[in-house]
């Protein structure tokens, strides 16, 4: 795979995404994880995943440097994947463990709420949140329940409105991360909470995941196509595209 580096242990995956330096979600990235994720669940022998970014970033959220400049059914199919994606996630039946190696924003935040289980690298800097309408995108209710499944309703209505990023150690304390441990270590706390999930029963284990997660899988794919339209036409809106295009402008000054 062209944006996945997989290293196969006994019996599970570390995928680390590995796509330039903030690894930034393109449609290649996003079909190449949604392909991932149906091979694994296909796979008996393979009995989880852990995702895991590169120092300093997990994932630094849609690279607008490219997704910007998708034409208007490109930018509708790129998003559609996405959310595809969040919910293939979710309804996944093995055990899928994020190791936040740094900064989370935006869809970084989204694959790692789709996780079961999360460790963020200790760092001040290191954000992590939903902060879309920062950039013009304003996060359909299907985001809304996915936030809210971790950190609760009044909180992620709240930091939907107002692109509110947090540190770790706010992250920690309204549960949107289960561990912080300093970067060097995420991994390898990611791996023992592998290694526990997969000493519990099998069948049991994943019974019990579908039916603690199937109203929200629900949830996320209610009203897909309409939804997918609504957010469609806002991102093809003239202010949606002005912030953007804004936004993009200042990437590009950076890069250059």
């Amino acid at each position: 795979m062209n944006t996945l580096s997989i290293q196969s242990k006994d019996n599970y995956l570390v995928v680390q995404l590995d796509r330039g330096k903030a690894n930034a979600l393109n449609q290649e990235m996003i079909n190449e994880l949604r392909q991932l994720i149906r091979n694994t669940e296909a796979d008996d022998a393979i009995e989880g995943i852990i995702l895991t970014g590169k120092p300093h970033f997990f994932s630094g959220g849609v690279d607008l440097l490219e997704v910007y400049y998708y034409d208007s059914e490109g930018i509708r199919n790129f998003w559609g994947s996405f959310l595809q994606l969040a919910t293939e996630m979710l309804a996944f039946s093995k055990p899928l463990i994020a190791s936040i190696t740094g900064h989370s924003p935006a869809g970084g935040c989204i694959l790692a709420c789709a996780c079961d289980y999360r460790v963020m690298a200790i760092g001040d800097k290191y954000q992590i949140g939903l902060n879309e309408m920062a950039v013009g995108i304003a996060p359909r209710e299907s985001i809304l329940h996915l936030y809210s499944f971790w950190i609760g309703q009044r909180k992620a209505y709240q930091y939907l409105l107002e692109g509110y990023l947090m540190n770790g150690k706010e992250a920690l304390e309204i549960g949107l991360v289960d561990e912080l441990v300093p970067l060097d270590q995420t991994l390898i706390q990611a791996e023992q909470k592998m290694q526990q999930y997969l000493k519990l029963p099998k069948s049991a284990f994943r019974q019990t995941k579908k039916s603690l997660k199937g109203g929200l899988v629900q949830a996320m794919s209610a009203n897909f196509e309409q939804d997918l339209e609504l957010l469609h036409q806002q991102l093809m809106s003239k202010e949606s595209r002005t912030i953007m295009g804004q936004v993009v402008q200042f990437l590009e000054s950076r890069k250059g």
